[in-house]
Parts: C-alpha cells; structure tokens; sequence
C-alpha cells in the first residue's frame, strides 16, 4: 500500500519539520539500500584489509596506481547524474500515468442511479445490480492479469464465483469463449455489461434514448481505462535502457570500491568511507526509486494496493447504483433562503485567525492609464509609406522599374542603382492593368 505521509508534513513552517520522515521505516530509503550497502561496505572492507595487511610493498605500490587511476578516471567516465535523472523522469511519468488511469465504476454507477427510470420492481434492480457486477468482475479479471497481489486472491475463476460476481453459467460461458480464441477474455463482461443495458433499455428502463446511449459511453471508457492498463503492462520501459542504468550504478561503485580506498600515499586515514557512503545512499537510492516505481501494481511498499481498490469498488457500485437509488433527500429551503446570497460563511475560531482575502481580480485590474503615465487617446491611423505601395504595386505588375532610384536615394546602394539602370523598362497594356508588355 501506498506510504501517505501528507499528515506529517502539512506545513514547511518551524525547524526540522521535515526530519519526522526521516525515521520513517516502511517504504523508505533505507529498507530499500540496506543490503546493497552492507555488500558494498563488505567489498570495501575486505579491499582494504588485503591492501593493509596481506599484499607486500611491489604489490602495494601497484595498488595506489590503480587506485590513482581509477579515482581520477571513473568519475568523468559514466555521467550517472544525467542518465539516473531522465530515467527516473520517465519512470515517475509512466508511474504516475497508471496510478491515475486506474478505473473505477464511480461514474457508470452514478449514470445507472440516475439514467434509469424510478422502478422499484426487482427486475429493475437486478438490471441496475448486473451492470455494475459485470464492471466490477472485469476489473478483477484484468486486475489479475497485472497485479501480483490481485492473482494471489483470485488465483482462478471459482475463487471469483466465491467472492459473488460471477456464476456457474457465467464461468461456463467464459470457458466456451476461451475454447474459441486464444487471447484473454477479460473484456467479455463489459460485452454482458452493454448487453445487459440494452436490454432494459428495450423495455423500457431508461428516461430516453439519450440516456441509454450516455451509459453505454461510460461502460466504453471504462473498459478502455481497463485496456490501457493492460497495455502498460505488456509494452515495458524498453529493456536496453534499463539495462543500462543497472549496469552503469553498479558500474560506478564497483570502480568506487578501488578508487575511494585509502592508500599510504594519503594525508589522512580514513578507517570508515564516509562520503562513499552518502554517494551509494544518494545514486543507489535513485536507482531504487525506479526500480520501485517502474510497476505500481507490484508487491513493494509503494505500489498500489488494487485489493482494497476491488473491495471498495464492489460496496461503492452497489451502494450507488441499488441503495440510493430514487433515495435523495426531500427539496427543502435552505437556511439563506431569504438572503439569497450569503454574504459570509461562519468561521471557527481557529481558522479565523488565519482568514485571508486573496487578490484574484488578475494583477492589473486596478492599473489605469493616468496612473501609469501615458496617453489613452486612440492613436490616428498612420499614414501609407509610398515605398510599401510602390513594391505592392511592383509586385502585381512585376515591373522592378516601377522603384525609382531618384525617389529613393537612401535606401539604393551603388550597385543597387547599377542594377536598377539595366533593366529594360516595362509598359503597361492599356487592356489589362495587371499585365505588362515590353
């Protein structure tokens, strides 16, 4: 499940506000590095035990070379800031494209409360009760398909019958379409689902026509939101370009195992890498966050719990679409009946203290032209530059010698005017004033 910590953190004011996180456990940086930092301060240990006490002077003087080397080398070699940052930029995109497409029968649910004429017979509420079990059963079928979690509940289709949206029948007419085709079925209850709907609809369960055709648009999308799922589930973050990231974080710190190590040649000896330390926290909890976030619907801290979604979907959609259905409260007057328009909401007292007036009216509402010092007169219309209607003139009758150089000496150059002396002149044809004859 998701890790909210909005609560804590919902004012930046006072100092250290922000530390509470830190201590955090679940979901944080350091369940999620622990182990790769104890395997890397392994390495380093054991590096540094070998050089200190077990290799003899030739082979220690080759060490601090290569240490020298790779200290001064590995750094400008592998740019980890540049490729960690658009990989993780791309990964919370895509991360955060499928949390927010996730569907939910809200909307469907509310278009059956409402589309859907005042019947209070049972076949009108089995109607209502099928189209939002058949939306809700290819959730969970689709669901299953991505989510880990959602296939350890639902491993199989009598586990659904169990949990009640689905029957015998149904899971014998599943069984015949899979006999039929080879690709998943899951969009066959959204088939049902818009069958179902029409069927009330030819006996007349619906206000109109209108209302019909805008329930069936709803059921569409969400089968779509369904399908969109599935396909970023199907078409990953190309594999090379992960690949890439992993080798070159682990690339790094490999070569960061030789090159922060201390030698004799140092001023100081440093017993512990603290700094080394902080840089595995810093590249490899970035590399963590992509690995977390690359599928939502995992098993990780992070990722979105779909099992409460299924549980919380499946009350919500019945509720809306069986228990409140013709059942609003009576249209009464409000309490600024007589007013009409309240002037001013009641405060506690809390939160009069921080009442505040926005300035929404737009940053230049109260700006006049006498407070800024100009002329608000309508300006005349300007005058035609002769140039301007000379080269439109030029243009129509493609006559270049229609520009005199005796009417503009300013703007033609020698060599302009040079030109300008060569060409042949044009006449006009008196039968056409657009065309021109030599």
């Amino acid at each position: 499940m998701t890790i909210s910590y909005t609560s804590d953190v919902a004012t930046s004011s006072g100092f250290g506000c922000f530390w509470k996180v830190l201590w955090r456990w679940k979901g944080s940086i350091y369940k999620l590095v622990w182990k790769d930092l104890f395997a890397f301060l392994l390495s380093y240990f054991g590096i540094s035990a070998a050089y200190r006490f077990a290799l003899d002077e030739p082979s220690k003087k080759y060490f601090e070379q290569v240490v020298i080397y790779v200290s001064k080398s590995y750094t400008k070699l592998i740019p980890l800031s540049f490729v960690l940052g658009f990989y993780v930029s791309i990964i919370m995109t895509r991360w955060w494209n499928q949390v927010s497409g996730v569907p939910w029968p809200d909307t469907v649910s509310l278009y059956v409360n409402s589309c859907m004429t005042n019947n209070k017979s049972p076949r009108a509420r089995m109607f209502r009760r099928t189209i939002v079990r058949y939306l809700n059963l290819a959730f969970v079928i689709s669901m299953s398909k991505v989510s880990p979690r959602v296939k350890r509940r639902f491993p199989t289709l009598d586990h659904i019958i169990e949990a009640g949206l689905l029957n015998d029948h149904e899971k014998s007419l599943l069984g015949g379409i899979d006999k039929k085709s080879q690709y998943s079925n899951w969009f066959v209850p959204i088939v049902w689902c818009a069958g179902v709907a029409k069927q009330a609809q030819r006996e007349g369960m619906f206000i109109g026509e209108q209302s019909y055709l805008a329930l069936l648009s709803r059921i569409t999308d969400f089968r779509g939101a369904c399908g969109n799922i599935l396909n970023y589930d199907w078409i990953s973050v190309p594999l090379v370009y992960t690949q890439v990231v992993t080798f070159a974080v682990y690339a790094y710190f490999l070569a960061d195992l030789f090159g922060n190590q201390w030698i004799e040649a140092g001023d100081i000896d440093m017993y512990f890498p603290i700094f080394p330390c902080l840089q595995f926290l810093f590249y490899m909890g970035w590399l963590k966050v992509a690995e977390v976030l690359i599928n939502p619907f995992g098993d990780d801290d992070e990722d979105f719990e779909l099992n409460w979604v299924i549980d919380r979907n499946i009350q919500i959609a019945y509720l809306v679409a069986d228990d409140l259905h013709e059942s609003h409260p009576e249209v009464s007057k409000d309490v600024h009946w007589i007013e009409g328009v309240p002037q001013d909401i009641p405060h506690t007292i809390a939160s009069e203290m921080q009442k505040e007036e926005p300035f929404i009216e737009g940053s230049t509402a109260h700006i006049t032209a006498e407070s800024m010092q100009e002329d608000a007169d309508i300006a005349p219309p300007r005058a035609k530059t002769p140039l301007l209607d000379d080269l439109s003139q030029a243009s129509v009758s493609h006559s270049p010698a229609l520009l005199k150089e005796d009417e503009y000496p300013a703007i033609f150059g020698l060599e302009m005017r040079q030109q300008v002396a060569k060409i042949k002149p044009y006449e006009r044809d008196p039968a056409n004033k657009h065309s021109v004859t030599s």
